[in-house]
C-alpha cells in the first residue's frame, strides 16, 4: 500500500499546487458537505486553477455517510464525466474524507484523491491512515477499504470556525494518541488551555498528533498488528455510538471515543495494571470537559452486543487495546461478560450517572 504524504500547510494555496501537480489529471472535482461548502470552500475558490473544478456537494454529518450518498457521488462522477485519471479533492470532515476517499477508491476501480480535512477530528484521525468507508445496516465503517489518499492537507486555520463540541470531538483523539505515545505527549494534552485557544500551539499539537498516528500505520498499514493501538477506546466507543444512534440520540464520535477510554483504562487498570492515579488524571479531564453518555444496566446486554460486532474482532471473541501505562500498549485483549459488565458499572459511577 502506498505511503501517504501528510503536509502542515504553511500556506494551503502552495501546497496544494503542489498537491494536483503531483496527480496529473483529465478533469478535477472537489466534494463538501453544506457546511464545509459555506464556510471551507470560499477559501478555495480563490486559487486560480481550482476554477474549473466540478463540485459535488453531499448532506452533512453522520446521518447522510451512506450507500445512497455514495451513489449519489458515484452519479456525478459518472454524468460529469470522470474518468480513471480525474482527481477528487474531499474538503471537509471525517464523513466527507471517509465517503469520498471511498468513492475515489471504488470509481472505475480507483482515482487518484487529496483530503483537506477541516475539522479537528478529521486532521488527526478521520484523512490520515488510508481507511475509507460508510456505515451500513445500523453498524459504524461497514463497508470500505484501505485506499490512501495521494496526499493529505492540513490547514489549522479551518479550526477558527469549528464549534466547540467538534473541537472537543476531535480533541478526544489526540488525547488517545498521547496515551499510546508518551507521557510529556500526554500532559501536554491534558494542560492545553481548552477555554481560550492559543491555534499556533495548537497546530503544533496536531502535527505531533498526527505524526504517532502516521508512525503506528507506517508500521502496519493494514491494521494485522501494532495499528489496533489506534482502537484504544473504540471498542467500547463504536457501543456508546451504536446504541445512541438506535435511541435516536446521536453523539460525535470523539465523545464516544473518551467515554470509551474511561472504560477501557479501567480494564486496563484491572487486568494488566494501568496506574490508577494516570487513570483518575485522564478521567477527571474527560468528566470535565465531556459530560457523561446516560445509560442503566438494563443497557448492558445491548452494549455487549454492539461490542460483538466490531470489526476488530475474531468469531465472537471481543478485542480490546489496553494499556500497561502510557505508551506501553497491549493489543488483542480479551475478557468475559461479567467483567464487561462490572467495566459499566465503573463507567456509570465514577461519571456519576
Amino acid at each position: 500500500m502506498s505511503k501517504q504524504e501528510v503536509i502542515l500547510c504553511e500556506s494551503l494555496e502552495t501546497s496544494l499546487d503542489r498537491a494536483i501537480k503531483k496527480c496529473p489529471h483529465d478533469k478535477l472535482f472537489i466534494l463538501t458537505d453544506e457546511h464545509t461548502q459555506q464556510l471551507c470552500l470560499p477559501a478555495l475558490k480563490e486559487i486560480s486553477y481550482l476554477k474549473d473544478a466540478i463540485e459535488i456537494c453531499i448532506g452533512p454529518e453522520d446521518v447522510h455517510k451512506t450507500l445512497d450518498t455514495l451513489a449519489s457521488v458515484w452519479m456525478t462522477l459518472s454524468e460529469k464525466g470522470a474518468t480513471r485519471h480525474s482527481l477528487l479533492i474531499n474538503l471537509g470532515g471525517g464523513m466527507v474524507t471517509d465517503l469520498g476517499g471511498f468513492a475515489a477508491a471504488t470509481f472505475k476501480r480507483g482515482i487518484s484523491y487529496i483530503n483537506i480535512p477541516t475539522t479537528l477530528l478529521a486532521m488527526v484521525d478521520a484523512s490520515v491512515g488510508g481507511k475509507t468507508g460508510i456505515n451500513f445496516n445500523g453498524l459504524k465503517n461497514e463497508i470500505g477499504s484501505f485506499a490512501p489518499a495521494d496526499c493529505v492537507l492540513i490547514e489549522t486555520e479551518f479550526l477558527r470556525s469549528l464549534d466547540a463540541h467538534n473541537f472537543f470531538s476531535g480533541y478526544a483523539e489526540m488525547l488517545k494518541h498521547g496515551l499510546i505515545s508518551n507521557k510529556a505527549h500526554w500532559a501536554e494534552l491534558l494542560n492545553f488551555d481548552t477555554s481560550t485557544i492559543d491555534y499556533s500551539y495548537l497546530k503544533q499539537l496536531v502535527g505531533q498528533s498526527v505524526q504517532v498516528k502516521e508512525d503506528i500505520v507506517e508500521q502496519d498499514p493494514l491494521e494485522h498488528g501494532i495499528r489496533k493501538a489506534l482502537n484504544l477506546g473504540h471498542t467500547v466507543g463504536h457501543a456508546f455510538e451504536s446504541l445512541a444512534l438506535a435511541e435516536n440520540r446521536p453523539v460525535l464520535h470523539g465523545y464516544a471515543v473518551v467515554w470509551g477510554i474511561v472504560c477501557e483504562l479501567y480494564l486496563s487498570h484491572l487486568k494488566i495494571g494501568f496506574p490508577k492515579n494516570t487513570m483518575r488524571q485522564t478521567i477527571q479531564f474527560i468528566k470535565e470537559n465531556y459530560g457523561a453518555f446516560t445509560f442503566d444496566c438494563k443497557q448492558y446486554e445491548r452494549l455487549y452486543a454492539f461490542m460483538t460486532h466490531d470489526k476488530k474482532n475474531t468469531s465472537d471473541t471481543i478485542n480490546f487495546t489496553l494499556l500497561k501505562d502510557i505508551g506501553d500498549i497491549c493489543i488483542n485483549q480479551t475478557t468475559n461478560k461479567d467483567t464487561i459488565f462490572e467495566m459499566l458499572d465503573f463507567y456509570r459511577e465514577c461519571m456519576g450517572i
